[in-house]
This record gives structure tokens, sequence and C-alpha cells, in this order.
């Protein structure tokens, strides 16, 4: 047993309400770069609806994750490592610009400058690749409220075999929101499709990035995710991807999605699990055994042979003791209401979802009927105008059961705290009908519904004596497809570099005599959002600031790169150990 830690994310969808703060504040702290237009780290889809990019799900025709085989081994969906390398040139494979959209601006200056006239101007839009006027067709929250899914829906891959239970009929439809980010899974096929190695899976926490020096922009990993979380930006040439803010996790601190969500529906916390199982548990002979086969995966940190065997393996201690606090641990594995996203991709996701009950309990209230009373609820989840089947398709490879359990337990949850708040007996038999304890549903309920900052993220800090040796060593890919050590495969390319870009600036601006003298500083301050910005100056700084000679904000350069325990030329003994913002 070789236990690792994964940092992992739950999301409550009953709470989404769709305001897309996350997929903004996201877009302004990783994405807001020339190239990055189309980009979305985090999005957020309506259901039913094509997603982002359109029908992202048919792996039908994107032929993403993976597939077993009839030898009982996985092999990735695209093809093996001479298939794949006859198509570098020329991948038919991959979504294009038209799949996502191309971005656009409007002609704010015919808008603004426009003479006095009978008629009111129009500002027109206008492509930010080609700078033509263009007609939009498609965007990345095109089914944003149904606005375009009576025209699309019936394209939805997740309609295949229920399409008859599915109604587009205004009053007979049915919406949820679905928020997605890299599910930096276990099994990561993005890793294994990557010709030069350039997609590593870190030591320490799990995250999956892309080191952006040994990218050459193949886009075999773009072809390889099935969740297509990986974009190709057009200015850079490198693929980028959700970092899971990990220079935030490193200090303690949440994502930025989670950090600004309004509806506080996402729980981060640390996840132990057996790394030699992941490999059996990917390749269960049936579609429908995944959920369990990786459920089975994860360890009990609050069991002390396991707690022991981490800490001798090299877990830090503290890093344990979150392990035992975390709630993604306790909404997966002692509450069982979150499910995992497409498990029969056989990647390992691990961003889980707790499907939605609302529509059911606004629809029975609409209809005159009590929408907290279990013996309605219970009754009305078959019955209702969102198909259990829809949110098998989704999260348990189309199998019900689990999803009918997840439901039947937030409906005994809504039952038996109305009772709670109104000062009435609590029923027992309510919290029984589930397989739970009175006392389990009052806790679940403060989980999901009034818990604290430091309830929903447990978020352990990274040890900076073990940067050097964790970093050095990125994991593979477990499923030996993609090859580990091969020429064509994840552990391609030599070991993963380690970034000193935040130690090489610092130095730059402190022997520098004015900024304009450090590479790559740049002012936004008279930018016209054409182009890139210009240098920066002292007065710029100045102005920013309101104090002379103040230093700007950490300029923008590529990142430099030295192999683990390396030291930085001039400056004996210091080594930074970590991968900068240049990575995605």
């Amino acid at each position: 047993m070789r236990i690792m830690a994964q940092m992992s994310m739950v999301m409550n969808l009953d709470k989404c309400i769709g305001c897309h703060t996350c997929s903004v504040t996201c877009k302004q702290a990783w994405t807001n770069r020339t190239g990055t237009e189309y980009v979305w780290f985090n999005n957020v889809e309506t259901r039913p609806g094509l997603g982002y990019p359109r029908r992202y799900e048919d792996q039908e025709k994107w032929k993403g994750g993976w597939t077993l085989k009839r030898n009982g081994r996985l092999a990735l969906k695209g093809g093996g490592r001479l298939h794949r390398l006859s198509m570098i040139f020329a991948n038919p494979k991959m979504p294009g610009v038209d799949d996502y959209y191309e971005p656009w601006t409007y002609d704010y200056e015919t808008l603004l400058n426009a003479p006095a006239q009978k008629n009111f101007p129009v500002a027109r839009p206008h492509s930010m690749l080609s700078g033509k006027p263009m007609q939009v067709k498609w965007g990345a929250n095109w089914d944003d409220d149904l606005g375009g899914t009576y025209a699309t829906g019936a394209d939805d891959p997740m309609l295949k075999g229920i399409a008859d239970k599915v109604k587009f009929e205004f009053e007979q439809t049915f919406m949820f929101y679905l928020p997605r980010i890299c599910e930096h899974c276990l099994n990561p096929s993005c890793a294994a499709s990557c010709p030069s190695g350039a997609i590593y899976k870190r030591t320490e926490d799990g995250i999956v990035l892309v080191d952006q020096n040994k990218c050459r922009g193949w886009r075999m990993c773009i072809s390889g995710c099935p969740y297509k979380k990986i974009y190709f930006n057009h200015s850079t040439g490198k693929a980028e991807k959700c970092t899971f803010c990990y220079p935030r996790i490193e200090v303690g601190i949440p994502t930025v999605c989670s950090e600004t969500c309004v509806g506080r529906l996402r729980y981060i916390g640390l996840m132990l699990y057996d790394a030699d199982g992941v490999l059996a548990a990917a390749s269960a002979k049936n579609d429908q055994d995944l959920y369990e086969a990786q459920r089975g995966v994860f360890l009990d940190p609050r069991d002390p042979a396991i707690a022991a065997e981490a800490e001798r393996q090299g877990i830090p201690v503290d890093w344990i003791e979150a392990a035992k606090k975390s709630p993604v641990l306790r909404l997966i594995v002692d509450y069982k209401v979150a499910l995992p996203l497409h498990p029969e991709y056989r990647t390992m996701p691990m961003v889980w979802y707790i499907p939605p009950l609302s529509p059911i309990s606004d629809a029975l209230r609409n209809s005159g009927h009590d929408g907290e009373d279990a013996n309605n609820l219970f009754g009305a989840i078959d019955a209702l105008r969102i198909p259990i089947e829809y949110l098998a398709n989704l999260f348990t490879a189309g199998d019900v059961a689990p999803v009918r359990r997840v439901l039947d337990k937030l409906a005994a949850m809504r039952s038996f705290m109305r009772d709670v708040n109104l000062g009435r007996p609590e029923q027992e038999s309510i919290a029984a009908a589930v397989g739970m304890t009175g006392a389990e549903v009052k806790e679940m309920f403060r989980l999901l519904a009034i818990a604290k900052y430091d309830e929903r993220y447990v978020i352990p800090t990274a040890h900076r004596e073990q940067a050097h040796a964790l970093e050095e060593l990125a994991t593979d890919c477990p499923v030996g497809g993609g090859g580990s050590g091969g020429a064509f495969g994840s552990g391609s390319g030599g070991p993963v570099p380690v970034a000193i870009q935040t130690l090489r600036e610092t130095k730059a601006r402190m022997q520098a005599d004015e900024m304009s003298q450090v590479p790559g500083s740049v002012s936004y301050l008279t930018w016209d959002g054409k182009g890139m910005p210009g240098k920066a100056t002292p007065d710029d700084v100045a102005d920013r600031s309101g104090i002379p000679g103040a230093e700007s904000e950490r300029p923008v350069t590529g990142p430099s790169l030295v192999h683990a325990g390396e030291e930085e030329p001039g400056v004996p003994g210091v080594v930074d150990p970590r991968p900068d913002q240049g990575e995605r």
C-alpha cells in the first residue's frame, strides 16, 4: 500500500445560483492575457445543454479518457503511441474555435464618437482573433438559463437513451447549474497523452500542472482530456489549464473560485488514497462499478493504522490531521452524498458533486403540496421533472441506484431539519429510512448549510523542507498506456524542473537602478487593451502607490528553470523549490 495525499473539491449543486462569480474571478486571476480570450478554467454550465466546449462529453467523437481493452488493460481512447504520433501534426480529434467560440469585442469607438443623428449608433461585434466584423453564433454560456437550449438541447450527449423523458417545453423542462474545473484526476489521461511529458501530477498534493517550458504545443493533452479542461494559448503556443490555485493552496488559502463563491457551495479538503489501488479501480470491468471502485481507493486517516502508515511513508503529521477534518472525506466517505463527474472516463476524477434536489421540492411547492414533507419528497423523486436517469448519466455512468440514495438522504435531511427548526419532536424514523441517525443528519445539515469558512476549507500549508524532493519526483500516470520513461509517454523528458522565476525577478528588482531596467516589467495604467502593455516607468509606479520610487507589482516574464537542487547563480545556497505561476 502506497499512501498519497490529494487535494480535492466537492460542489453542492443545490446551492449554485449560476451567478458566474467563480468564472469571472478565475478569469481575472489566471486567464486575462493575450491568447486566453476563449479560455475558461472555471465555467458554469446550464444543464441540460451542450456544455463548454460544445458537446465535450461526446467521447465517440473526441476520443478522450481511457477505454478498457478485451484483455482487461486500460488504453487511451485516442489510441496508442504510434497512432498518436501519426496525428501529431494534424489531429482531427480536437475541438476547434467554433466549438469554443470566436472571442469578440464591440466597436465602441463608433458608439462613443458617432455624431448626433436620427438613429442610435450600434456597436457591432468584432472578432478578437482577426479584428474583422463577425456574427456571434456561439459562446461559453450560450445555454445559460436555457437560453439556447430550445434550439440545441436535443444534442446534449447526456440525453442518450432518455430523450423521451426530457421535455424542452418551458412549462415542463428543468435546469440546474454545473460549475466545472479541471478534475485533477488520480489517473489523468492528459498526462499520459502528452508527447513531451510537460503535464505532471505533483507528489505532495496531487495537483496536475503543465510545465510551460517543456510544452511544445502538440495539443495531444486537449484530445486526451475527456473533460476538455486543457486549453491552447494561440499567442504563446502552449497548453494551459486550471492549477487548483496552487500558490494559494500552499499557504492554506482556498482557490479563487471557492473564495469568491456567492453560494458557498465549494468544499476543499485533503484525501488520502492508496496509489497502488488506482490502476485496479480504474480497470473495473463494468462502468457502473467505477464509482464504488474509486471510493474503495480512499483511505480513512482516522484509522490509527492508516495514520501511522501514512506518517511512516513521509506524509507530515499536520497533513494527516487535516485529512481527518476534511469536509470532502465526510461528504464522500461518511455521508456518501457526493458523486464523481463521468466516472466512465476512468480518469478517477477528484472534483465531486452533490446532485441537486431543489427542482423537486420547488415543483412540489408550486403544485400546492408540502415541499418539505418526507412522504411527498420520497414519492416525488421518481415522478417529477428532473429525471434521475439524467443525473445518473452525469455522475454514475447511468446507474440510478446511487443517485436515488443521495437524493433520498437530501430529502430526509430537509424534512428532518424542518421539524428541528420549528421546535417539533425529532422524527428518528426519517433518518433511519436512509440509514442515518438524527445526529448524523444534523451534522450533515450543518456542513451543507451553515458551515463556516474553516469548516468548508481545511487546507494544510506546504512544507518547505520537503519541497526539493517532492517537486523533483512528479508522479506519473499509474496506467501503463502512456508509458513511464518512454520516448512518447508521460514520463518523457527527464525530471520535472523547478522554476526559480520569483527569485530571479526579485533579485533583478533589487539590483536595478530604475524599473525600466527590470526585464518584463509592464504598466497597465496607460494601456488601451490593444496589443501588449508598454514598459513601466518609475513615474507609473509612484503614481500607483503614492510613494515615490515604490516598486510595481510583480512583473510578467517567462519562467526560468533549473532542476531541483541547483543553486541560483550569484546567490549561494538559495533555491526556490516551487514552480511559479508561469506553470499552468
